[in-house]
C-alpha cells in the first residue's frame, strides 16, 4: 500500500508545481495584455477600448488548460484519496493570489 501513497503524494506535488508555473505564466501573460501603464494613468489617459479583449486573448489558453487539468485532478482526488487534497487547495490559493495580482494592476 505504501507505493500508492508515495505515488499520490509525488503526483500531487508535481501538479502543485505545475500550478505554480501556470500561475506565473498567467501573471506574465496578463501583464503583457492589459495592465494599465502607470505613465498613462498619471497623465489622465484611460484607454479601455480593446484592452479587455487583448487581456482575455493573452490569458485564455493558460486559464483554460489549467482549469481542465485541475478539474481532472479534483475528480481523481475524489475517487482515490483525499490526502493529496491539501496540495490541490494550495494550488487554488496560488491561483487566487495570481488573480489578485492581475486585478490589482488593471
Amino acid at each position: 500500500m505504501k507505493p500508492t501513497r508515495i505515488f499520490i503524494s509525488t503526483q500531487s506535488i508535481a501538479l502543485l508545481f505545475a500550478n505554480v508555473v501556470g500561475a506565473i505564466g498567467y501573471v506574465m501573460a496578463a501583464s503583457r495584455g492589459g495592465w494599465a501603464i502607470q505613465s498613462e494613468r498619471a497623465a489622465g489617459i484611460y484607454v479601455a477600448t480593446g484592452e479587455p479583449f487583448i487581456w482575455f486573448l493573452q490569458i485564455h489558453p493558460i486559464v483554460a488548460s489549467f482549469f481542465v487539468m485541475n478539474a481532472i485532478w479534483v475528480i481523481l482526488l475524489a475517487h482515490r484519496h483525499w490526502r493529496g487534497a491539501r496540495y490541490f487547495f494550495m494550488g487554488a490559493l496560488i491561483w487566487l493570489v495570481a488573480i489578485a495580482i492581475d486585478f490589482a494592476h488593471h
